[in-house]
């Protein structure tokens, strides 16, 4: 069988452990990191059985599928996102195949972010390796109050580091997530409001879908304090376009950290939220570490192997078994 893999952009795939489970395959693995037109993409996938997706980098829609009549199966790392139209998939009679997700990665990305914003280690770093000493001073964790938007698997890691930093949590979220916060030992906000003004440090942890999409408005950010900090390793559509930049400018919140972008892979040096000086930012890592592909990766082959065997497991579109 003929598998793709495209936008490896660190060439790593061929290195992890799990990539043995397709020795005897033709398996060609793609490195492009710049985004692809269509007919580039109708090109490099061209008679291709399967494709295995990195997560989200690539968009799977019904123009691309009606130009790969030779593909039957998609075997996505982690969950179906709104990258691929699983629609136009089932009416083309492509399988997709999902794994699993984890939330150690990104929960650990957001403290270390959280970590490194607070105590303003880069530009000390960068002032240093210049000949300078101490030209900054940031602030510790212990009594700040972080908030925390969306209590799934992800928030809970990130209140129980909380918990190990002295740091007091406070929740916002769906009912259930507030409950589910309150019988872990934390606090429920008064309000959406209160959520935005309470917090020192602010993480949004939250699914993007047509409800959460922009749902932090330039409104909520303007609510927050002087000097606290948004933290955003989940999506950067969950904030309406252009208000982190306006909130900032206006000096509310008065820091954020962010790994995610409206675009990506987002290769400008000089977009605005790069050059900003209260912006930490990075380049999407929150799921990038070894442990995590092996997972993400290992599932995906996993799937791709016993769709071949006959036995297919984990489809997320079984009406499209056995049209192609």
């Amino acid at each position: 069988m003929r598998i793709v893999i495209p936008d490896d952009y660190q060439h790593v795939i061929r290195t992890l452990d799990c990539f043995t489970r397709l020795a005897g395959h033709d398996v060609t693995v793609l490195h492009q990191a710049k985004p692809a037109s269509l007919d580039e993409l109708a090109e490099r996938f061209a008679d291709t059985d399967a494709l295995v997706l990195t997560r989200e980098r690539t968009r799977i829609d019904a123009a691309l599928l009606e130009r790969l009549p030779k593909l039957k199966l998609i075997s996505q790392t982690g969950k179906v996102a709104g990258h691929l139209d699983l629609a136009a998939c089932t009416a083309c009679g492509v399988v997709v195949t999902e794994g699993r997700g984890s939330p150690v990665a990104p929960a650990e990305l957001a403290w270390a972010l959280i970590l490194n914003a607070r105590r303003q280690l880069v530009p000390a770093i960068d002032a240093f390796r210049q000949g300078q000493w101490q030209v900054n001073m940031g602030q510790a964790l212990a009594g700040q109050v972080l908030g925390v938007w969306g209590y799934g698997k992800i928030g809970q890691r990130l209140a129980r580091y909380a918990q190990a930093f002295d740091m007091p949590v406070l929740v916002w979220g769906s009912e259930a997530s507030r409950a589910a916060a309150q019988a872990d030992g934390h606090r429920a906000a008064a309000s959406r409001e209160a959520f935005f003004a309470e917090a020192d440090i602010l993480s949004l942890n939250l699914r993007l879908a047509d409800s959460t999409r922009h749902g932090v408005t330039l409104a909520d950010l303007g609510l927050m304090k002087p000097d606290a900090l948004l933290v955003n390793v989940s999506r950067a559509e969950l904030i309406a376009p252009g208000a982190l930049l306006q909130a900032l400018d206006a000096g509310r919140p008065g820091f954020a950290a962010v790994d995610v972008f409206e675009q990506e892979p987002l290769l400008d040096p000089d977009h605005p939220l790069l050059r900003h000086p209260r912006v930490l930012s990075t380049p999407h890592l929150g799921y990038v570490e070894k442990n995590g592909y092996e997972l993400y990766f290992g599932d995906a082959f996993d799937n791709v192997l016993a769709f071949f065997d006959g036995v297919p497991v984990n489809v997320a579109n079984p009406q499209a078994l056995g049209k192609r």
